[in-house]
């Protein structure tokens, strides 16, 4: 019998076992004990000179707040720092890989991603060699391209993520890849939420370096997690009074945010106006927010919002990719259709990669038509606008 207090409300009898509470206990001792053995080590990363070097190789620049480490497979950790790291990989890819595909898990670079990495000193050294890159590049390519990748990736996952979207989306401006301190684990969730506050400070201190360079415009892709990151950047650059950094954008995508939408309406606040063109990629179909909606209670993500006229009075284009390939959270990188789209036709470029989508919806909406591979997609612009692949707004 289950006692109970005088005024009739029942208490749970001590005695009796607590079957639910000994499950999650257990589960919880699980997940920590296995953390660190399930983080999965960096591979195919040589330091130079130590490999020959490869004919074909992708150059992107690295910005970092991990630690750096001599160990082998380095030259950085999950462990955090507060100062920023630089350095140069010169990544290959395999001949045979598949488009949207990033090969890794091994050191074959007949089979697997591989890079060569030059360390870099100083700030004013990643800057003097950016300016160096873009100087080779033509006028109208001298852009830098961030990319800020997401929750459950150690360095080098996310640094080939990077070289792979360059590659197959044939991106000619100079990738400055930013890569925060994720465990690269993934019952560490929580572990990468408070990394991507920390990282905030180190992503804005890349923005105004990039800045300081001789680019003519910069593009910032940040994906999933990596989107918390990058709006606590920018918050961060408008609270310190450096909004005039905004100017120098060509264009933010947010792909798959994992952001509270509320987390998300409190630092559009902050910001102020948005850098622009700003578009985001949502999916319905998007598992993974899913999840962390789940985990949230219910609460939505920005990456699988319903509300998409929240997003538009900002000032935010809305690209829903939930038919394209599964809509899956790695679609916008990994999704054949949509690179063959990017790759074929300019304006769809612009749309998908810079975030520029000054067409009119029906030169848009009639490229995407005229492309090689028709695109499911819905685009919500700011004006209230809605269209799809073949058919005009309205």
């Amino acid at each position: 019998m289950t006692p109970s207090y005088p005024n009739g409300l029942a208490i749970r009898d001590e005695r009796r076992p607590r079957k639910g509470g000994a499950f999650l206990l257990a589960l919880c001792a699980i997940l920590t004990l296995n953390a660190c053995s399930m983080q999965r080590a960096p591979t195919g990363l040589y330091a130079a000179g130590t490999v020959q070097d490869r004919d074909e190789t992708t150059p992107i620049f690295l910005s970092t707040n991990r630690k750096r480490t001599d160990a082998a497979g380095g030259p950085f950790t999950a462990d955090r720092s507060l100062a920023l790291s630089f350095a140069r990989f010169d990544v290959s890819a395999p001949a045979n890989r598949a488009l949207g595909q990033v090969p890794v898990g091994g050191n074959d670079p007949k089979r697997r991603f591989t890079a060569v990495y030059h360390d870099i000193d100083s700030r004013a050294q990643i800057i003097a060699q950016i300016n160096a890159t873009l100087e080779r590049l033509p006028p109208q390519d001298r852009e830098i391209f961030i990319f800020v990748h997401g929750y459950n990736n150690n360095i080098s996952e996310s640094l080939f993520r990077a070289a792979q979207i360059v590659s197959d989306f044939d991106i000619q401006s100079v990738p400055l890849h930013y890569a925060w301190p994720s465990a690269g684990s993934l019952p560490l969730y929580v572990f990468d939420r408070d990394s991507a506050i920390f990282a905030r400070d180190g992503l804005a201190d890349t923005i105004e370096l990039a800045a300081q360079t001789k680019a003519k415009d910069i593009v910032l892709v940040a994906h999933s997690m990596g989107a918390f990151v990058a709006m606590e950047a920018l918050r961060t650059l408008a609270l310190r009074g450096k909004s005039r950094y905004f100017k120098r954008f060509g264009g933010v995508v947010l792909a798959a945010p994992d952001i509270d939408v509320d987390v998300f309406k409190g630092q559009v606040h902050d910001i102020g106006t948005l850098p622009s063109p700003f578009t985001i990629l949502i999916s319905q179909r998007d598992r993974a927010i899913g999840l962390s909606r789940f985990l949230a209670g219910g609460h939505p993500r920005v990456g699988n919002v319903d509300d998409i006229a929240l997003l538009q009075r900002s000032g935010i284009t809305v690209i829903d990719v939930s038919k394209v390939d599964g809509g899956g959270h790695t679609v916008f990188a990994q999704s054949e259709t949509m690179t063959r789209l990017v790759e074929n036709n300019r304006i769809s470029h612009n749309a998908l990669v810079t975030g520029q989508t000054q067409a009119a919806p029906i030169d848009f909406a009639e490229a995407v038509a005229s492309s090689a591979i028709a695109l499911p997609l819905t685009v919500f612009l700011p004006d209230g606008r809605r269209f799809t692949g073949n058919e005009t707004g309205r």
